[in-house]
């Protein structure tokens, strides 16, 4: 029983670090175009 007084904060920690590295990644400008890798493989360079 006492490991969840350590696993409960941790697994909130680990939850909001996913998110922040989620925004930061949707800020970043990491999903603004997703179809354009997809295309990319179909053009002759």
């Amino acid at each position: 029983m006492d490991i969840l007084y350590l696993l409960i904060p941790l697994s909130i920690l680990v939850v909001f670090g996913v998110i922040a590295l989620f925004w930061w990644a949707l800020q970043g400008g990491q999903f603004d175009n997703i179809e354009r890798e997809g295309e990319r493989i179909l053009r002759n360079d």
